[in-house]
C-alpha cells in the first residue's frame, strides 16, 4: 500500500516562502509584478498562466527544460512526484547535483514546487520548444550524418509520413504502428529505422532530432551537459591587437562613407532604405564591399550619424528624399577614436535589425533592403548579448567558431534554437569581429567591459584606448612617390597628409600616393610649396626623394598663374597669352569671359563653376580672396538635419527596484485570500482561472454584470475560454451560454460555497 502524498497548491506554497524567496520570484519573473498582484492567489494564478509560463521558460537552459520534460513524463502536472523518480529517470546523463540544483532553480521561478515531491502546472507542457517527451523518452546518439543517411534513402511514401508530420503536429494516429503491423507498410519500416517513435499501438512521433535535420537545422541539443566551444586559444595581447585594429578599419570605412554621401547623397526607394543598385554604385565607389557596407550603413543610421532627408546644399538630381550625414556627423569626427568606436559598439549592440540579411530574400520573395524596416528584429540585440555573454565566461583569449558556438548557444537558449543556427551566428560572429568586440574568435577586453552591469563610458573608452595602438608622428615616403603609414597617425598630422596625397592602399599599415593632383588640392586648399617641402622634410623617417621636390615645385609653378576671383567671378592672370588662351578655350565658352583688359577677365558664372570648366580644360587656375590668398572654395559636403525620431530603438522591460518589489511583498503578506477566494481579481488571473477551471472540469461561482449593469451570481461549468468570451454551461438556464470576461468580477470555487 503506497502513501498518499499530499498535492499543495502553489498559493499554498508560495504563502510559506520567505520574502526574501517571494522577491527572488518577481526578480526572476517581472511580468509577475507587472501590475502588482493583489494577494498570493493572484501571484500563484498569474505564475501558472500559460503566456507568464512561456516567457519564464525563454531564459532556461536545455537541462533545465530536460528536467521540466522528465516531470511531466512523470505527470507531476496532475499529482506531485517524488525527487527521487526524477532522478531514477534522468539517470546518469546528468549528475544528480546539475538535476537537484536545476529543479532547485525552477522553484525559484515558480515553474514547480513543493519539496520531497514536486508539481508543476498544468500548462507547464506548453512552454516547451518540442513536444513533451521528446528529449526524455528518445534517444540522442545519432548525429546528423547519419540521420540524414537515413533520409537520403527512404521512399516517396516514406517521405510523406515524415513530410506530414514535420509540417503539422508531431503525434500522428494509425493502426500502422501496432507492433504486428504490415512490415512493408511506411509507417513500420519508419519504426524499425527509428525515424518514427511508437507512442502506443495507435500513435507515433517524430523524434526531435530527426524534425530538426528535416527542417535544415543542426540537430540538437544532444546532451544536457553543456557543450564546450572553444576551437583556439591565443593571447589577450593578439586578441585585443585585432580588435583594435579592426575597430581602426570602421571608423576609416565610415569617414569614407562620410565623404561620398556628402559628396553624392543618394535618393532613397518610395518604400524606404537603398536599392540594390545604389548599394552597388556606392560599395564601388567607397572600395567597400557590400555585406560590410550594409553594416555601416545601419551602423550610421542607428547613431544618427547618416539620415533621410533633404540635404543642404540640395542635390541637382532627383527629388528625394536622400540619405546624407547629419550634422552629428560632424560632432561624431571631431571625438577620439575611442569615443567614437564605443558611440559605434552601444550602437550596435542595441540595434534593433540584422544587417546581414540585406541582399538576401524573405519569405515574400523581394529583397531586404539597406536602411529600411524589413530588416527590424527585436530578438537581434538578445542575440547578440547572448553570444557575447557566453564568450565573457570563457578564459581570456579562448576563440570559437560559428558551429561550436550556435551549439552553446542552442544549448544555453533551447527555444531561440531556430535563430541560432550556425549561418545566423557567423553573421553575428562577424559583425562583433568588425565592430572590435571580438578579435580572433575571441572577446576583447573592450568587449568585457561592454558586458558589466555597472560598465562606465569612461572605463569602456579607456578599455578600447588601451587596446589601440599609440598615434604616431611619421611616415615613410619612398622614391616611387608612395607614402606608407606604419600606423594610425595623429589626427593633425592625418589632416594634413589628405591635403597632398591621396589613399592608395587601407589597412593597419595604409599607403598614401603624392601626385600632381594631390598637389594641387593642396595648393587649392592654401598649402604654399614651401610647407609642402617643410612637411615632408621634417615627418617623413626616410629620406625625401628628389622625384617629390620636383613635382612640388613643377606643380607650383603652373598653378595659380590664373587667379579667379569674385565679380560674379574675375579671372586675372600676370601672363596675357596665358589668360587668352582661358578665354578661348571650348570648354570656356558656356562662362561667357569677357576680357576687361590684357590680365583681366570677367565672368556671370559663380566661382566655383569657373574652376572646375577651366581645370576640365586642362589649367590650373586657385581661387583667391579680396586681399589676393589663395582660398579654398570647395564645398563642405551635404548634410541632413539628425533624425527627429531614431529608428525603433530596441528597448528591454524594465525591472522593478528593489524597492518595489519588498512592497508589493510587504502587501502579499497583509492579504490572505484563499485561490478561489470571492474576491474581485485582475483579468490576467480571471483568465488563468477560469481556463484551469475548464481543463479540470470544475464548477464555478461566477460574479457577473449583465448589460444592465445588474451584479448577479452565477454556477456555472466552464468548458472553453477563447477570444475574451467564456463558454460555460449555466445551471440557471440549463444550457451552453457565452460570458464576456470583462464582466465577471470575481471568482470563487463551488465547492468553497
Amino acid at each position: 500500500m503506497t502513501e498518499h502524498t499530499p498535492d499543495i497548491p502553489l498559493g499554498s506554497w508560495l504563502a510559506d516562502l520567505p520574502d526574501e524567496r517571494l522577491i527572488r520570484l518577481l526578480e526572476l519573473r517581472p511580468d509577475l509584478a507587472q501590475p502588482p498582484p493583489g494577494s498570493i492567489a493572484a501571484l500563484a494564478a498569474r505564475a501558472q498562466a500559460r503566456q507568464s509560463v512561456k516567457a519564464a521558460t525563454d531564459e532556461l537552459d536545455f537541462l533545465r527544460l530536460a528536467i521540466l520534460d522528465a516531470l511531466l513524463v512523470l505527470q507531476a502536472d496532475t499529482a506531485p512526484v517524488p525527487i527521487t523518480k526524477v532522478l531514477s529517470l534522468v539517470g546518469d546523463r546528468a549528475a544528480h547535483t546539475d538535476v537537484i540544483d536545476a529543479l532547485d532553480d525552477l522553484k525559484q521561478r515558480a515553474l514547480a514546487w513543493g519539496d520531497a515531491t514536486v508539481r508543476v502546472a498544468a500548462d507547464a507542457g506548453t512552454a516547451l520548444p518540442w513536444h513533451q517527451g521528446q528529449v526524455t523518452l528518445e534517444e540522442s546518439s545519432r548525429t546528423a550524418d547519419q540521420i540524414n543517411e537515413l533520409l537520403a534513402a527512404l521512399t516517396q511514401s516514406q517521405r510523406d509520413v515524415l513530410e506530414k508530420l514535420l509540417a503539422g503536429s508531431p503525434i500522428g494516429r494509425t493502426r500502422d504502428a501496432a507492433p504486428g503491423a504490415q512490415p512493408d507498410r511506411p509507417v513500420p519500416q519508419l519504426l524499425s529505422m527509428g525515424l518514427l517513435r511508437r507512442i502506443d499501438a495507435e500513435t507515433v512521433i517524430l523524434p526531435r532530432h530527426v524534425g530538426q535535420v528535416l527542417r535544415g537545422e543542426q540537430p540538437g541539443p544532444m546532451q544536457l551537459t553543456a557543450p564546450d566551444p572553444v576551437v583556439s586559444a591565443t593571447t589577450e595581447a593578439d586578441v585585443d591587437a585585432a580588435a583594435a585594429g579592426a575597430a581602426i578599419d570602421l571608423l576609416r570605412e565610415l569617414d569614407v562613407l562620410f565623404d561620398t554621401l556628402g559628396t553624392a547623397p543618394v535618393a532613397e526607394l518610395r518604400s524606404g532604405g537603398l536599392g540594390v543598385r545604389e548599394i552597388k554604385r556606392l560599395a564601388k565607389t567607397t572600395g567597400i564591399d557590400e555585406p560590410r557596407l550594409g553594416l555601416i550603413l545601419e551602423l550610421a543610421a542607428a547613431a544618427g550619424l547618416i539620415a533621410g532627408g533633404m540635404p543642404d546644399p540640395e542635390p541637382s538630381h532627383g527629388e528625394g528624399p536622400f540619405w546624407a550625414p547629419t550634422v552629428t556627423a560632424d560632432r561624431f569626427t571631431a571625438a577620439s577614436p575611442a569615443e567614437r568606436w564605443h558611440w559605434l559598439a552601444s550602437t550596435w549592440l542595441d540595434l534593433p535589425g540584422r544587417p546581414a540579411l540585406i541582399g538576401s530574400r524573405g519569405p515574400d520573395a523581394k529583397p531586404y533592403a539597406a536602411l529600411s524596416d524589413s530588416l527590424f528584429s527585436t530578438a537581434a540585440p538578445l542575440d547578440r548579448r547572448l553570444l557575447l555573454g557566453i564568450l565573457a565566461e570563457l578564459p581570456a583569449g579562448s576563440g570559437v567558431d560559428a558551429h561550436r558556438a550556435s551549439a552553446a548557444l542552442i544549448w544555453r537558449r533551447p527555444r531561440w534554437a531556430r535563430r541560432l543556427q550556425p549561418r545566423p551566428v557567423a553573421d553575428l560572429l562577424a559583425e562583433a569581429h568588425a565592430l572590435g568586440l571580438v578579435g580572433r574568435g575571441a572577446i576583447s577586453t573592450p568587449g568585457r567591459a561592454f558586458l558589466r552591469e555597472t560598465a562606465d563610458p569612461a572605463a569602456i573608452t579607456a578599455a578600447m584606448t588601451t587596446a589601440l595602438p599609440k598615434p604616431i608622428d611619421h611616415f615613410l615616403v619612398q622614391a616611387d612617390l608612395t607614402v606608407v603609414v606604419p600606423g594610425p597617425l595623429e589626427r593633425d598630422l592625418a589632416e594634413d597628409l589628405a591635403t597632398v596625397a591621396t589613399v592608395e592602399s587601407a589597412g593597419a599599415a595604409m599607403v598614401y600616393r603624392v601626385s600632381e593632383q594631390s598637389i594641387r588640392h593642396g595648393l587649392d586648399v592654401g598649402k604654399t610649396p614651401d610647407w609642402m617641402h617643410t612637411f615632408f622634410t621634417n615627418r617623413s623617417r626616410t629620406a625625401v626623394p628628389q622625384g617629390l621636390t620636383y613635382l612640388i615645385d613643377d606643380v607650383a609653378r603652373r598653378h595659380g598663374q590664373l587667379r579667379i576671383g569674385m565679380a560674379a567671378s574675375f579671372v586675372r592672370c600676370e601672363d596675357p597669352a596665358l589668360l587668352a588662351q582661358a578665354v578661348s578655350a571650348p570648354a570656356a565658352e558656356e562662362l561667357q569671359l569677357r576680357t576687361l583688359a590684357p590680365t583681366v577677365a570677367v565672368s556671370p558664372a559663380p566661382i566655383g563653376e569657373v574652376l572646375a570648366v577651366l581645370r576640365s580644360a586642362g589649367l590650373s587656375p586657385a581661387a583667391e580672396d579680396s586681399t589676393g590668398a589663395i582660398v579654398d572654395v570647395r564645398t563642405r559636403g551635404a548634410r541632413v538635419p539628425p533624425p527627429q525620431q531614431q529608428r525603433r530603438p530596441y528597448r528591454t522591460t524594465p525591472r522593478p527596484s528593489n524597492e518595489t518589489l519588498n512592497a508589493i511583498v510587504a502587501v502579499l503578506r497583509t492579504v490572505t485570500t484563499a485561490p478561489f477566494g470571492n474576491t474581485r481579481v485582475d483579468p490576467t488571473v480571471i483568465m488563468s482561472l477560469l481556463q484551469r477551471a475548464a481543463s479540470e472540469r470544475a464548477t464555478l461561482v461566477v460574479g457577473y454584470l449583465d448589460a444592465a449593469g445588474v451584479a448577479t451570481q452565477r454556477v456555472l461549468s466552464p468548458v472553453a475560454v477563447r477570444g475574451g468570451q467564456l463558454a460555460a454551461f449555466d445551471s440557471a438556464s440549463g444550457r451552453l451560454r457565452d460570458f464576456a470576461i470583462h464582466r465577471i468580477t470575481s471568482v470563487s470555487s463551488f465547492d468553497d460555497q
